[in-house]
């Protein structure tokens, strides 16, 4: 029988939250799994750690994408496998791996569903499972106060950004496996290892989670209008046609800007810095899915 550790964070709900999951889990079997329950997303690595001390051989994390890669980090190079209960705002990951947002059908993939066998970004020592961002796409996120986050959802970090573009810009160099590929003013410099955002919008719409490349994408736009029009070639899938964004793909990303920013990873905003280096992990964590 699987040796299953179940880590929940409390403030986030889904269908008829954790009773709902606790019956689903029983009725296949698993009516006594290991159980975690955090208030904060920041409190799952410790909670991972002790269910791998005491030999758990799969984790469900319930919660958003806070949870999912805080999760993901410290599963990162294990051989435990990591289900999925969607229960944030977002749900990017989840979103992009097609897990279902029902705790019946996202139990079913948890116990019964395929493992797949993923890439990772890593930056600054922290992996992520989507996309990480410095400049606007960071301000956004740490501007956007919990309550309107919970009134708007994602749009609440557009809403944050529209007042702050000029002042977001910023000068920086990128370089993409040894090779320079961006030097100038830029508002935003996006690295994702999966492709799709909040709406069904691809970001970088080649992008694959299990190729060991991450995509690279610098949004040079300077105003409320051109940013409008570089989110709407991105909507339709032809970012790379827009004249204020510049894509392109590596293993390892370096990025220096001329001041502090905010970077963001998976919609987690982390404190200033100057420099990010980014490397692409293959094959570092598995994932149940469909």
């Amino acid at each position: 029988m699987t040796n299953l550790a179940v880590i929940a964070h409390e403030g986030k709900t889904l269908g008829g939250g954790l009773d709902e999951l606790r019956t689903e889990l029983a009725a296949r079997g698993q009516s006594s799994p290991m159980w975690f329950q955090v208030p904060k997303s920041k409190h799952v690595p410790k909670a991972v750690r002790k269910a791998l001390k005491r030999g758990a051989d799969l984790v469900i994390i319930w919660g958003g994408d806070g949870s999912v890669q805080r999760c993901i980090d410290t599963l990162a190079g294990t051989s435990v496998p990591l289900a999925i209960l969607p229960a944030g705002t977002g749900n990017l990951f989840a979103t992009n791996l097609n897990i279902p947002k029902s705790v019946p059908e996202a139990v079913e993939v948890a116990l019964r569903g395929f493992e797949r066998t993923i890439d990772l970004g890593r930056v600054n020592g922290e992996h992520f499972g989507v996309m990480m961002g410095i400049g606007l796409d960071a301000d956004m996120i740490k501007d956007a106060d919990g309550g309107l986050k919970d009134a708007l959802g994602r749009l609440a970090y557009v809403w944050t950004g529209a007042r702050s573009i000029k002042a977001a810009r910023f000068q920086a160099r990128v370089d993409v496996d040894d090779k320079r590929f961006f030097k100038g003013s830029a508002g935003c410099v996006l690295i994702g290892n999966m492709g799709q955002l909040t709406g069904g919008i691809e970001v970088f719409p080649d992008s694959r989670p299990d190729d060991g490349l991450l995509d690279v994408g610098v949004i040079t736009a300077d105003s409320l209008l051109d940013w409008s029009r570089a989110l709407g070639r991105t909507a339709v899938g032809q970012a790379t046609s827009s004249p204020f964004v510049e894509i392109t793909r590596g293993k390892r990303i370096d990025i220096r800007t001329d001041r502090r920013l905010l970077y963001e990873i998976d919609g987690g905003d982390r404190e200033k810095t100057k420099r990010l280096k980014v490397r692409t992990k293959a094959g570092a964590i598995r994932i149940k899915v469909p």
